[in-house]
């Protein structure tokens, strides 16, 4: 593992890996060809990719990665930008077909922000359908009302560092169900005790939540995000230890394994 004061991978190079999800010019338009029934049946995809879970309660386990292209948000730390435009259209059967050639049982529905784009559940029903544990994990700045209830929720409820902390939408907690989880990433102090308080308002532990924090990492400036400088995570060891709450830390364990700024993994 990197150094005691580094918020960094093991690695120093960067690798683009190959996905099967090219990107266009304008992902936001339908590809020439296609009609309006052709598209209805399609999602705007950044990548399809096969790796090892890297957070909440299923970290550590195999998982199909399906990222959804698009986000109405621009959290300063955001480590997918490349996700706010670059993507394809493909269609659900070509999804679910590139899911199973995989083969693993468990699948993520990320994004961007995967439910700003309203086919996705017809996506996470046919997973479902197929005897798949599919993990969706949103901003929380959409609503989760029509999320299939065999799915599993990861809700990221954006700190006030993120700079989108006005954008959650707070009724989403009391839409939770008790085997859904909640993340808060933290940038600071303040971040940890603003996590804190919404903890006990909202009496997340105390209904069940798996409720999740991590340390930032540092992310550098982009075209359209601020960055984000790191917050080394024995800091947030130690915040946690001293509230007495019941938070389960983690980190980004793909994070460990590759360089953070490797896509497809």
């Amino acid at each position: 593992m990197a150094g005691p004061e580094s918020t960094r991978g093991w690695f120093g190079r960067t690798i683009r890996p190959v996905t099967d999800s090219p990107s266009v010019a304008d992902p936001s338009a339908p590809p020439p060809e296609a009609t309006a029934e052709d598209t209805s049946a399609r999602l705007r995809i950044n990548e399809v990719f096969h790796s090892i879970q890297g957070e909440s309660t299923w970290a550590g386990v195999p998982c199909v990665f399906i990222r959804l292209a698009g986000c109405h948000l621009r959290c300063r730390y955001c480590d997918t930008e490349y996700a706010f435009k670059e993507g394809s259209f493909r269609t659900i059967d070509d999804l679910v077909e590139a899911t199973l050639r995989y083969g693993a049982r468990l699948v993520e529905i990320t994004g961007g922000e995967p439910l700003l784009q309203p086919r996705v559940h017809d996506l996470v029903r046919r997973l479902c359908d197929l005897d798949r544990t599919v993990l969706i994990e949103t901003s929380g700045a959409c609503d989760i009302s029509p999320c299939d209830p065999r799915s599993i929720l990861i809700l990221d409820l954006k700190t006030p560092g993120s700079g989108e902390c006005e954008r959650n939408l707070l009724e989403n907690l009391d839409r939770l169900r008790s085997r859904d989880e909640i993340k808060f990433v933290v940038t600071d102090r303040a971040d940890f005790d603003w996590a804190c308080e919404r903890i006990r308002e909202h009496r997340l532990l105390d209904r069940g939540h798996t409720v999740l924090m991590s340390a930032v990492f540092e992310q550098a400036a982009g075209l359209e995000i601020l960055g984000c400088p790191g917050l080394h995570p024995r800091r947030l060891a130690e915040w946690i230890l001293e509230s007495g709450l019941a938070i389960r830390m983690q980190t980004q364990l793909h994070k460990l394994i590759w360089d953070p700024a490797t896509r497809g993994v």
